[in-house]
């Protein structure tokens, strides 16, 4: 993912990054912020449950 970032240019941002910078603007206001959280939690999650069955046994083999 981070790769995308080097062949994208200087404008773009992670979705981490922008919600970090919109809790200013949107600070007390979860219901705006909520969403973007989420959002940006889905492609981890994804690819952990793609991928469990890889990663689970290397964690627990200590590699």
């Amino acid at each position: 993912m981070l790769v995308a970032l080097i062949f994208a240019d200087s404008q773009s941002q992670p979705l981490t990054v922008a919600l970090r910078s919109e809790m200013r603007q949107f600070g007390n206001s979860i219901a705006v912020l909520a969403p973007g959280a989420f959002l940006s939690l889905t492609l981890p999650v994804a690819i952990f449950f793609a991928f469990q069955r890889h990663f689970v046994p290397g964690v627990m083999a200590g590699r």
